[in-house]
């Protein structure tokens, strides 16, 4: 049976029947995810299912070590069926509807399998735990708790930070934990599925930022719903910043299309889930101003005004229907307890130590913090010029928008891996040309792998880190070049850049 989107494909250009064997290829590999997490993944402290069970081996010493190679290599299957599918959708062979079979298809084992690459599961179902034992998420940490459960599978680097999120991500997880209670393995699945409403919010936005924003929806469909930083770790980790960028992406695209005050709400609800995404506010104000009819100042202070009245109604009802304040503002700070070299400020605070170090030994933390603060300074300066730019409103400032979001990413204090998808979801609607392609997957494959499956931090294991980015360059130039390392016989047609900006 042939499924192919014909308004996706080229004039022209023969289409394939779906790529079956892609598919599968990919859905192994996300089964083995899922199979080997078990051991290897972000497992509890307490396992009811298997912890002293006959399969408990897999859980230490050498089964814990089996386990680790076949998520790896799950995950490895998982990149080369993206790679195998990607180069089908460059050369016009595919449409949309194959795209998204395949990305439902590597999706779903992720739905059911224990946390991967990440812990922060189990931290957000202690911040829904502590307002529904009286204690205010904003102001005390998961140590204060006494529910053995959920206080000890928090990684023991939070215990005493509060909430750094907004009220709706404070309702959605009170909420996941007043059905599911103490019980951790049906908390962390409800969370996902939560979460994954920011996927359902991303193929509903995505076709309309295509239109505007000039790209390919396949192309979109594939960087933004079928790659490992949205399958792997947005959804196997899971990560609440699915669900903003969901938000993001939805509301960018209501403003888009002319329909600013619904636009605006749904970015607020945004802002509601992580404070992140009120980088995008003023940059879609002049998407709105640059719809109106009058000189662009009367446009501006139009559109500003009506969005942030829109916004602080929006802001307050999600306040007060999560029943809780504003203490969270205070506590946005707590990321920057994390170090390390992912962020460009803190990794060039770290080089520069190395450095001085050879002469003289002075504390590491003087440079970093140095660092961290010229990284701030040329942040605003370039959230204020990208701002500016884009006063001619369109899609211009949706682009300006997903630059300045990337650009927070990279130049705050603390960057995770994941952080970088909050302005790469509206920059997938942009045209891309190939090679940019076979960079971002590169960037991709890298960052998931910096951390353990079992929610470590990599980033200074050296040799394993030298490893990971020969597998990311390796990705992306097969998106180029199908097996460029002559392994195989060659199965792929010619790849013909079709649809792709050159």
């Amino acid at each position: 049976m042939t499924i192919v989107d014909a308004t996706d494909a080229e004039p022209g250009v023969r289409t394939h029947p779906l790529p079956v064997r892609t598919i599968a290829l990919g859905t192994i590999g996300s089964v083995l995810i899922l199979v080997s997490a078990l051991g290897a993944g972000a497992i509890l402290a307490q396992d009811p299912l298997i912890g002293r069970g006959a399969m408990s081996w897999v859980r230490y010493g050498h089964g814990r070590m089996l386990a680790t190679i076949i998520l790896y290599f799950g995950f490895l299957l998982v990149v080369w069926a993206w790679m195998r599918l990607g180069r089908h959708v460059l050369a016009g062979r595919v449409g949309t509807r194959p795209v998204l079979v395949a990305a439902g298809c590597w999706i779903v084992p992720m739905l059911f399998s224990p946390p991967v690459f990440s812990r922060d599961a189990y931290l957000y179902i202690a911040y829904g735990t502590l307002p529904l034992h009286g204690f205010d998420p904003f102001a005390v940490g998961p140590g204060n708790l006494d529910v053995e459960p959920v206080v000890d599978n928090v990684d023991s680097f939070w215990q005493s930070t509060p909430a750094p999120y907004g009220p709706l991500f404070i309702l959605l997880a009170k909420g996941v934990v007043s059905v599911t209670g103490t019980n951790m393995i049906a908390g962390v699945l409800l969370m996902r599925l939560g979460l994954v409403i920011g996927v359902v919010l991303l193929l509903w936005a995505m076709p309309m930022l295509v239109r505007q924003l000039g790209g390919r929806l396949p192309v979109a469909m594939w960087l933004a719903i079928a790659g490992p930083m949205t399958v792997v770790h947005l959804i196997g980790g899971p990560h609440n910043d699915l669900l903003m960028v969901g938000f993001l992406a939805a509301g960018t695209a209501l403003m888009l299309d002319r329909r600013h005050v619904l636009g605006i709400v749904l970015v607020t609800l945004a802002v509601a889930v992580k404070a992140t995404a009120a980088i995008a506010l003023p940059f879609l104000v002049w998407v709105w101003a640059g719809h109106l009819d009058s000189t662009r100042w009367r446009n501006f202070t139009r559109a500003c005004a009506s969005s942030v009245g829109i916004f602080v109604v929006t802001f307050a009802v999600a306040t007060f229907v999560s029943g809780v304040d504003l203490g969270w503002i205070a506590a946005l700070d707590a990321p920057t307890a994390i170090v390390n070299w992912l962020s460009l400020p803190t990794g060039t605070g770290e080089l520069v130590h190395q450095v001085v170090g050879l002469a003289i030994d002075l504390p590491k933390v003087y440079f970093v913090n140095a660092l961290r603060i010229a990284g701030g300074v040329l942040l605003v300066v370039i959230l204020v010029k990208q701002w500016w730019r884009a006063r001619d409103g369109g899609p211009d400032a949706v682009k300006r928008a997903a630059i300045a979001l990337l650009a927070v990413a990279i130049l705050s204090p603390a960057t995770l891996p994941w952080y970088l998808t909050w302005g790469f979801v509206l920059a997938a609607a942009l045209p891309w040309r190939r090679r940019q392609l076979a960079v971002q997957v590169s960037i991709a494959v890298f960052l998931v792998l910096t951390y353990t499956p079992a929610g470590d931090d990599a980033l200074y294991d050296w040799l394993f880190i030298g490893l990971a980015v020969g597998v990311s360059v390796l990705a992306g130039v097969s998106l180029l070049r199908p097996d460029p390392l002559k392994v195989f016989k060659p199965y792929d047609e010619p790849l013909t850049p079709v649809g792709i900006a050159r």
